[in-house]
């Protein structure tokens, strides 16, 4: 928001004083009543619908296309923020045919995370502020030892989400905003998440040909889902801030969990997704597990993505830590990336 400093004398007399700059973030009443109602809707109903989930397998027995409905929703809606709200919309590791691109936004919208370019604003602050004031969500700002570790955890893993200074989407996503598709999908956010729930609670009700599979595919194929995927995701922000191996150099605290990578879709080759933040490939070596690098590819194969960004062995050798930081033990070294 610009401001003039000129007075009624001198209307028309350029001033001398520069104008304010734009605002980065932005916290009223009004954004944090939206914030806390996400966070109970989308955020606090999956734990709840996931302990019902539980209960009721005491009671009623869950059928296999309600398990399927999970796994497939699951693996739907996570590769739509992986390689959608991630990859391709936050970094621009690639660029996407429209159709893929309305696909892949859909796909993230439906996993209840938020609007795609609210989500970017927010990952792109991340990647400013890294493990330094003004991160939205990182686990090492709250006091040293154990209770400092421990609250920097609850909060970088789930309470954040309650109240936070809101990224200036103007600011951090202009390019998306001129995307009218992007606009109508992020626009339409909560249509997306409801289709998300009715779909599985649908196509599970009619193979069971019961409302008791309506139910059970909207628990399991639904919520649950999201509970599932939300907590993956959250545990990237918050332990993979501290914990896991560190092969590359960067400016924060980004770890490797190569052991969580199939379930985290790739997203767990943290360290090296913050040393080259413009890679489509979070592996960077065929070997190590990312599916979401691997659906890229398949985009590429079928001529629904270009310009896949990979960095050279030579630049991945500038980055890569040779010896042992004070503090730091032998595996952070050995990579394990």
């Amino acid at each position: 928001m610009v401001h003039s400093a000129a007075s009624s004398e001198n209307i028309g007399v350029p001033s001398s004083t520069p104008p304010e700059p734009r605002k980065k973030t932005i916290s009223n009443p009004y954004i944090h009543r939206l914030q806390r109602r996400h966070f109970l809707l989308f955020d606090v109903l999956p734990i709840i619908g996931t302990a019902v989930a539980v209960g009721l397998l005491w009671v009623i027995p869950v059928p296999t296309s309600a398990w399927v409905s999970l796994g497939v929703m699951w693996l739907l809606t996570g590769l739509g923020i992986t390689v959608g709200y991630h990859r391709l919309f936050t970094h621009r590791t690639f660029k996407a045919a429209p159709g893929a691109v309305v696909a892949l936004a859909i796909a993230g919208s439906m996993a209840g995370q938020g609007p795609v370019i609210s989500w970017v604003a927010l990952h792109r602050r991340h990647h400013e502020c890294s493990d330094r004031d003004g991160d939205p969500h990182s686990p090492n700002l709250s006091g040293d030892g154990f209770r400092g570790a421990l609250r920097g955890l609850v909060h970088s893993h789930f309470l954040w989400m309650r109240r936070h200074e809101y990224p200036n989407v103007m600011h951090y996503a202009p390019d998306l905003l001129k995307n009218r598709a992007l606009l109508r999908i992020s626009r339409h956010y909560h249509l997306w998440v409801v289709l998300g729930l009715v779909i599985p609670a649908a196509i599970v009700g009619v193979m069971e040909w019961s409302l008791t599979g309506v139910l059970m595919g909207f628990l399991w194929g639904g919520l649950v889902r999201i509970f599932v995927l939300e907590h993956i995701v959250w545990a990237i922000n918050s332990f993979l801030h501290m914990y896991g191996t560190r092969p590359y150099e960067s400016r924060e605290n980004s770890r490797n969990g190569g052991v969580f990578a199939l379930v985290t879709l790739g997203e767990a080759w943290h360290n090296n997704h913050h040393a080259f933040p413009d890679s489509a490939s979070f592996g960077l070596n065929w070997y190590r597990v990312d599916p979401g690098y691997w659906l890229i590819v398949v985009l590429s194969a079928c001529g629904l993505a270009t310009d896949v960004g990979v960095p050279s062995p030579q630049r991945r050798a500038a980055k890569r830590i040779r010896t042992t930081p004070a503090g730091a033990d032998a595996g952070d070294v050995r990579g394990g990336d």
